[in-house]
Order: C-alpha cells, then sequence, then structure tokens
C-alpha cells in the first residue's frame, strides 16, 4: 500500500499577510525557511523515497531544502502547480470578503461551483492532479512518496485520494509548514495516518463570518482557460513584481487595477 506524504512549503510574505498566494512565483520568507527546517527533521523517520514539487518558489526551495535534510532526490511537475486565482491574486483575503460577499461566501461553502476571475476552476485543478496521481500511486505502489504543494491545491489532491472533502478553502489559503501521510488503498483512495498540523492565527475578521451588508455584491467571475496568453502573462508579471515589493517590505507596492470591474 503506497503512503502519500503532503507537505504545506513554508511560510511567505503572502500567507502571514493573509493575502491570496495562488500560482504566483513568491519566495519563502524567514520564517518559511525556519519552518521548513523543523519540516525536514519531522519527517525524517517516515521513510519517503523521493519528493515531488511544484514548480513555484516556494514549494522548490521547501523541496529542495527537505530533501538535502532526507538524502532524496527532488523533481518538479508541471501537473502539481498551484490554482490559478487569477485577478484575485495578491488581494487580501478580506478585501474579496468586503468587496464580493456573495462570492466570498460561495467559494467558501461551494467552491466547485465558482471560478476567480481570469483564474481556474477547482474541476480544472482536479483533472491536473488526477492523471499524474495515477501514475505516482503505480510507480510507487509500495513505496513512500512526498508531495510539497501549496493550498488550495493540497486540499484537491487530499480530497482527490478520497481522505474528505475540499473543507474551508479561504482558511486552508493561510496554512504552510506542516504535513500529513494518507495511506492508499487498491482503489486510489486513502485515508489519513498521520499529520502534524500548524497552529493557525485567528483572523482578523472571521474567515466564515457573515459578509458585510454594506460590501459591493459582484457577479460570479466567468471561468477563462488558464492559458499563457501575451494579456495573462502581462498580469501574471505585474501581479509578481507587486510581491517582490510586498516581500522588500514596501506594504504600498502597487497591486494590478481594476481587479473588481
Amino acid at each position: 500500500m503506497p503512503q502519500v506524504v503532503v507537505i504545506l512549503p513554508g511560510a511567505t510574505d503572502y500567507e502571514l499577510q493573509g493575502r491570496i498566494h495562488g500560482d504566483l512565483d513568491i519566495p519563502l520568507c524567514p520564517e518559511g525557511r525556519e519552518e521548513v527546517g523543523r519540516v525536514g527533521r519531522e519527517l525524517q523517520d517516515l521513510g519517503i523515497e523521493v519528493l515531488y514539487t511544484s514548480c513555484c518558489s516556494s514549494a522548490a526551495e521547501t523541496a529542495q531544502a527537505i530533501g538535502k535534510a532526507l538524502g532524496v532526490k527532488v523533481k518538479k511537475l508541471e501537473q502539481l502547480e498551484n490554482l490559478d486565482h487569477g485577478l484575485w491574486q495578491g488581494l487580501l483575503i478580506d478585501e474579496v470578503r468586503q468587496k464580493q460577499p456573495k462570492v466570498y461566501r460561495q467559494w467558501l461553502e461551494q467552491p466547485e461551483t465558482i471560478c476567480p476571475p481570469e483564474g481556474e476552476t477547482i474541476e480544472h485543478a482536479r483533472q491536473r492532479v488526477q492523471g499524474v496521481l495515477a501514475k505516482l500511486l503505480k510507480k510507487h505502489a509500495d513505496g513512500v512518496i512526498g508531495l510539497v504543494i501549496p493550498e488550495p491545491l493540497a486540499s484537491v489532491v487530499r480530497a482527490e485520494l478520497g481522505t474528505g472533502d475540499l473543507g474551508d478553502l479561504w482558511r486552508a489559503n493561510c496554512e504552510h509548514g506542516c504535513w500529513s501521510v494518507l495511506s492508499v488503498g487498491k482503489s486510489g483512495k486513502g485515508e489519513l495516518a498521520a499529520a502534524a498540523t500548524m497552529p493557525l492565527p485567528a483572523p482578523a475578521t472571521p474567515l466564515n463570518g457573515r459578509p458585510s451588508e454594506n460590501g459591493r455584491n459582484g457577479d460570479t467571475p466567468h471561468h477563462h482557460p488558464a492559458g499563457r496568453d501575451p494579456e495573462h502573462r502581462a498580469l501574471r508579471q505585474r501581479q509578481e513584481e507587486a510581491a517582490v515589493g510586498l516581500h522588500a517590505g514596501d506594504s504600498r507596492a502597487p497591486l494590478p487595477a481594476q481587479i473588481f470591474p
């Protein structure tokens, strides 16, 4: 019976600030690098044979550090990229809650039915991971593998392996530096075997609270395929430039204009 160790990357400034990370390429912050060292020590006795990781900086840096600590190879897989949150990326979660309360609650209660503007649906991400999970489980039928993947893709993977529903993806967005072990049966469905979770600080505003009646309601955003057309690449570049400013300590770094049309 294979085991899958789902490892969340260490923190970036975005997780600590309550911002939406998505598939932006943001490096670990100092706190995140400390977390990675701790996680590497916690995983010493699990018998992980190889680490498969998302290609983003925080996941790749986490995987390389843990791989060195465990003495195992690290392989990047494009199919393990985090969900593309489109125009939500770089925003504070509370900004979405206040400016689009209906959309916020729909993502909280029924995330499969919504798509971030110019982003990616849960179903699209699920289709991405289905194929790669099947191949990895077949290749490591009696082994232990590690997946270094950020939230909310980690929640999608756990749900795909049959260990529960997606849960609160707004809260999951702020999780980092923790891991869980899933034992996967012949059916391809798993059960939780072990976990090390992180304590979550109380959010400034309840992530599952009732949106303010004064907030501006927005229409449910439509799905735009996550292709890498020039306009999409330009948006990603502006978002990542804003992330660099925030990482350097400039909380006023500009974010893309007209996030909410």
